[in-house]
Protein backbone atom coordinates (compact mmCIF):
# COMPACT_ATOMS: atom_id res chain seq x y z
CA UNK A 1 0.00 0.00 0.00
CA UNK A 2 1.50 3.62 -0.75
CA UNK A 3 1.58 5.81 1.68
CA UNK A 4 0.02 9.59 1.24
CA UNK A 5 1.75 10.83 4.76
CA UNK A 6 3.84 13.63 2.34
CA UNK A 7 0.39 14.62 1.63
CA UNK A 8 -0.25 15.58 5.21
CA UNK A 9 2.93 17.78 5.97
CA UNK A 10 3.52 21.28 4.90
CA UNK A 11 6.20 22.41 2.66
CA UNK A 12 9.12 23.49 4.29
CA UNK A 13 8.65 26.56 2.22
CA UNK A 14 5.34 27.13 3.74
CA UNK A 15 6.69 26.85 7.70
CA UNK A 16 10.02 29.38 6.92
CA UNK A 17 7.43 31.38 5.69
CA UNK A 18 4.89 31.31 8.49
CA UNK A 19 8.18 31.29 11.01
CA UNK A 20 9.43 34.90 9.28
CA UNK A 21 5.97 36.23 9.17
CA UNK A 22 5.30 35.15 13.12
CA UNK A 23 8.65 36.87 13.85
CA UNK A 24 7.55 39.87 12.37
CA UNK A 25 5.23 40.59 15.21
CA UNK A 26 7.92 42.33 17.53
CA UNK A 27 6.86 43.73 20.89
CA UNK A 28 9.18 46.98 19.91
CA UNK A 29 8.68 49.31 17.15
CA UNK A 30 11.45 49.98 14.95
CA UNK A 31 10.65 53.95 15.05
CA UNK A 32 13.49 55.89 16.74
CA UNK A 33 12.24 57.17 20.05
CA UNK A 34 13.81 58.75 22.52
CA UNK A 35 14.27 55.70 24.37
CA UNK A 36 15.95 54.05 21.76
CA UNK A 37 18.62 56.60 21.55
CA UNK A 38 22.16 56.34 23.07
CA UNK A 39 22.75 58.18 26.05
CA UNK A 40 25.20 61.35 25.11
CA UNK A 41 28.20 61.84 28.43
CA UNK A 42 28.96 65.38 28.98
CA UNK A 43 32.22 66.15 29.49
CA UNK A 44 33.20 68.85 31.75
CA UNK A 45 35.49 71.87 30.34
CA UNK A 46 38.78 70.55 32.33
CA UNK A 47 38.48 66.89 31.27
CA UNK A 48 38.23 68.39 27.43
CA UNK A 49 40.89 70.55 27.66
CA UNK A 50 43.15 67.28 29.53
CA UNK A 51 42.23 64.64 26.58
CA UNK A 52 43.11 67.57 24.27
CA UNK A 53 46.34 67.68 25.62
CA UNK A 54 46.93 64.21 25.73
CA UNK A 55 45.95 63.65 21.84
CA UNK A 56 48.55 66.60 20.82
CA UNK A 57 51.19 64.44 22.46
CA UNK A 58 50.09 61.45 20.46
CA UNK A 59 52.58 60.49 17.93
CA UNK A 60 51.66 61.42 14.44
CA UNK A 61 49.67 58.83 12.85
CA UNK A 62 48.17 57.08 15.92
CA UNK A 63 45.36 55.35 15.20
CA UNK A 64 44.00 56.22 18.70
CA UNK A 65 43.39 59.65 16.68
CA UNK A 66 40.97 58.29 14.04
CA UNK A 67 39.28 56.25 16.34
CA UNK A 68 38.29 59.72 18.52
CA UNK A 69 36.82 61.34 15.28
CA UNK A 70 34.78 58.34 14.33
CA UNK A 71 33.59 58.72 18.37
CA UNK A 72 32.96 62.40 17.96
CA UNK A 73 30.81 61.23 14.70
CA UNK A 74 29.19 58.95 17.13
CA UNK A 75 28.43 61.35 19.82
CA UNK A 76 27.06 63.73 17.08
CA UNK A 77 24.22 60.83 15.91
CA UNK A 78 23.59 60.34 19.28
CA UNK A 79 22.48 64.45 20.11
CA UNK A 80 20.14 64.70 16.76
CA UNK A 81 18.53 60.99 17.69
CA UNK A 82 17.64 62.81 21.01
CA UNK A 83 16.42 66.23 19.22
CA UNK A 84 11.85 66.23 18.84
CA UNK A 85 10.82 65.73 15.47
Amino acid sequence: MKSNAKCWRPPAAALMAATIFLSACAMVGSDATPSACPPVVDYSRPQQAGVADEVAKLPEGSLIIGWLADYAVLREQARACHQPL
